[in-house]
């Protein structure tokens, strides 16, 4: 976990805002997170630092579940190593191998109305997932039997969640830090820049 935090303080200084439109829909992973809560890392922070920060405590989050998984549910192992083998058969992944700053980002723009896309990089890895065959159906007993599992798993998630949220109270002032030292100025530079194309919309020496 204090590898996570290390690496996110060492990409936070390279951080620059976005000047692509934004998000319509809200991040599902960061919304409400009690992992940036504990941090000290609020709504008012750019979405792509908050992101940057919480997928790569994700990554942490998930490497505790998958080996208390391999340990101890069979079932639910067994499912992950099929679908892993179904992964490894597609030739397009898009969503794979990408920075932490990227993870569970949309891979495409949200719509403009009137302007369809010719194709969308998600279409074109669900038409890859399409090809694949189905995954051998599950008896009764056995569907039950994962969605316990399942649920010890989500179980052993929240636990390892709020250890985690306990032990990043340690890093909230060199959190805030960072953000003050390298987010909040590029902000209040994008927002004098706004106010004075505002004050003179037609002034040709305004930059």
């Amino acid at each position: 976990m204090d590898l996570a935090v290390e690496a996110w303080l060492r990409w936070v200084p390279r951080w620059e805002p976005a000047t692509h439109r934004g998000r319509v829909a809200p991040c599902r992973r960061c919304l409400g997170s009690p992992i940036l809560s504990a941090v000290g890392i609020g709504s008012n922070v750019p979405h792509g630092v908050q992101h940057g920060l919480s997928t790569r405590i994700k990554t942490v989050v998930d490497h505790a579940v998958a080996e208390y998984t391999a340990r101890n549910l069979p079932m639910l192992q067994a499912e992950l190593d099929q679908q892993a083998a179904r992964n490894r058969a597609r030739s397009y992944r898009p969503s794979e191998d990408l920075d932490p700053e990227y993870e569970g980002m949309p891979l495409d723009p949200d719509p403009v109305p009137g302007a369809p896309f010719l194709f969308t990089i998600a279409g074109l890895a669900d038409d890859d997932v399409a090809e694949l065959p189905p995954l051998p159906p599950l008896s009764d007993e056995a569907k039950a039997a994962l969605r316990q599992e399942v649920a010890l798993a989500d179980e052993y998630a929240n636990m390892v969640g709020r250890e985690i949220c306990g032990m990043l109270l340690r890093h909230r002032l060199a959190v805030q830090a960072a953000i003050s030292q390298h987010v909040e100025p590029q902000i209040e530079a994008m927002l004098a820049e706004l106010t004075r194309a505002l004050d003179s919309p037609f002034d040709p020496e305004t930059p």
